[in-house]
This record gives structure tokens, C-alpha cells and sequence, in this order.
């Protein structure tokens, strides 16, 4: 097999952000993570309490920008930083933390305006939950995405509605189906959060998340590592012994094989997640990131494999049997 990933114009095995960045824009493209002040359905009551079990108090947003700022003061902020680094960089203004759909039309529309008007900006990213999509901001979006790069990005983390239960997700994956559903009928890119390691889940249920979205047209996808933050419910499980923290190299091994199974295509826009070394409980290998990035780039050469060795092409695009 050919060392040359047909979307790479690196040496990755898979298809990066970076990469299909730097191709569609011609130069290097920063997510910048702003925090709009959103709440979450599984919090406020409408679907549930507490949240998910692994969440933080920032609602997985502990990167996302600083609550109760101007978004403009925010974004200013990482530009300061980054911009020492990448001074003619562009960016993508990143609504991260909870639950980003989640509130009025209006509302969506004054704050994502305003985040599309800052200099430098070449497209916009949404965060949210499948359900929280309604048919009004549903046509917003595709507003949106008739001018200028949108996605959204929806946070389904797995296929198995038993698992879904038990980290109190409160929503099914027949639900994921139709917030997808109403985004892909309007060309909205859709872009998916996945979790490995989430309690009570075997590596053949893992690839069985990536097997059914390999059926899907998604734009992209996030594959996280769980991890346990101290203060959460999933900490408190953690303890007392009730499920184990997923290890390197089953780890390395799961992500390369979900990757096998996704379309050549699709945007591998993260395959480890961010910890805070102060809050992070386990696993505490995963704060070396540079090594499971690496660990997963060893493993394709040793498989001599790459991005979507193992899809399955008579699907095509998959959504007919779905609905």
C-alpha cells in the first residue's frame, strides 16, 4: 500500500483538519473557541439533570473561551497569542461550550453574525446536541452555509442507546438520526463527536459507532478519549471501581480501526482530547498528546493501512435504509 494518503499533503495516514484547511483556503486556518453563553437541555432541567456524567462545570468547554466576555474580547484574545505564531493566519470563530443551538433563532443569529464579522474570519463551527435543532434554526443555518464554511457539529459520542442511558446523555441515536436528517437536506456540513472508553462499551461496540456513521455523509469527525474529571458523576463511578480508564495501546489500536472504516474522505478533525493535568483524573497518559498522535501514526505504517482501508464503498452515500 502506498505510503501517500490520497488527501494528505503530509505524512498522515488520515485525512486532517490541517490539511483540508490549508488545501480550501490556501494558507493556515486556527478554530478559534469562543464561549457564547449557552446552557444545555440536560441541565437546565428540559431533558435532564447534571449533564453528562464526564462533563465539567464549563460543559466541555474547559478550552472553549471565557464565559461572560464579549465574544469580540475573547476572540481578540487567542488572535493576540496565536496570531505571534501564524501572523496571516485565518480563522473560524468556534461556539464550543454546552449546548450551541440551543436557545432563540434570534439569538443564534445576533451572536454567529457578529463572530463571521471579525477580521480574518473564513467560516464558522457550531457545537451542539442532535435534538436541540429546530426546524426555524434549521433553516438559519442553511442560510448560513449558502455563505460562507459551516459545520456543525453534533455531539452523539455513540450508537448504543443503553450506553447513552448510563452516561445520562438523554437523547437516543434514532434522535442524532434526525437532527442529522434536518441539517444534510439543507447542505449543512455535519461534523460528529464520538467517545471511546465510555463505560460498559466493548472495543466491537467502539467500531460499531465508526461502522454506522462510515454509512452517513458527514463532513467530519472528533474522535475523544473519555476522560474522568475530578468533581464529575463519572469520577465518583470511577472510584468506586464501577468501570475501567481505557489504556494506550487499546486505545491506539480501536482509533486506527475506526478510521479504517470511515470514508477516505471524511475530516479527521481530532483523534485525542485536551486534559487538564489539574483536574484530570485518568487517563494520565493522555496528557501526552504528541505521544498518542504519534502511537496511532506508528500503528498505520506498522498495518501499512490508512483512512478508510476498510470501508465499506457499497453504501455510497448510505442514508436510504436509514430513515
Amino acid at each position: 500500500m502506498s505510503e501517500k494518503f490520497i488527501y494528505s499533503d503530509t505524512n498522515k495516514r488520515y485525512r486532517t483538519q490541517n490539511s483540508y484547511l490549508r488545501q480550501r483556503f490556501g494558507g493556515k486556518v486556527i478554530k478559534a473557541a469562543l464561549n457564547g453563553g449557552f446552557t444545555c437541555p440536560n441541565i437546565d432541567g428540559t431533558k435532564g439533570t447534571g449533564g453528562c456524567t464526564y462533563c465539567s462545570a464549563l460543559g466541555s468547554g474547559d478550552f472553549g473561551g471565557t464565559p461572560g466576555k464579549p465574544l469580540k474580547e475573547q476572540f481578540e484574545e487567542i488572535k493576540s497569542v496565536l496570531g505571534k505564531k501564524w501572523s496571516s493566519a485565518m480563522y473560524i470563530p468556534y461556539f464550543q461550550a454546552n449546548t450551541n443551538t440551543y436557545a432563540p433563532t434570534e439569538r443564534l443569529r445576533t451572536l454567529f453574525e457578529e463572530a463571521l464579522g471579525f477580521e480574518g474570519v473564513v467560516g464558522l463551527a457550531v457545537s451542539t446536541r442532535p435534538d436541540c435543532i429546530s426546524d426555524e434554526t434549521a433553516d438559519y443555518l442553511e442560510e448560513l452555509a449558502e455563505r460562507t464554511y459551516l459545520t456543525v457539529e453534533l455531539g452523539l459520542q455513540t450508537v448504543h442507546d443503553e450506553t447513552a442511558r448510563r452516561i445520562n446523555r438523554c437523547h437516543t441515536y434514532a434522535d442524532f438520526l434526525e437532527g442529522y436528517e434536518k441539517l444534510r437536506k439543507r447542505n449543512v456540513n455535519v461534523g460528529v463527536h464520538i467517545i471511546n472508553g465510555l463505560p460498559g462499551e466493548t472495543p466491537e461496540m467502539m467500531l460499531e459507532t465508526a461502522e454506522k456513521l462510515s454509512r452517513l455523509d458527514i463532513h467530519s469527525i472528533k474522535i475523544h478519549l473519555l476522560h474522568i474529571i475530578k468533581g464529575t458523576v463519572l469520577a465518583e463511578q470511577y472510584e468506586r471501581g464501577e468501570f475501567e480508564a481505557m489504556d494506550f495501546e487499546d486505545y491506539i489500536n480501536i482509533v486506527c480501526s475506526q478510521i479504517e472504516l470511515l470514508p477516505p474522505e471524511v475530516i479527521i478533525e481530532r483523534i485525542t482530547g485536551d486534559g487538564d493535568r489539574n483536574t484530570l483524573i485518568a487517563p494520565r497518559w493522555s496528557l501526552d498528546k504528541k505521544r498518542v498522535m504519534n502511537g496511532i501514526d506508528k500503528e498505520f505504517v506498522r498495518r501499512d493501512s490508512v483512512q478508510g482501508a476498510k470501508y465499506n464503498a457499497e453504501f455510497g452515500i448510505r442514508n436510504a435504509e436509514l430513515f
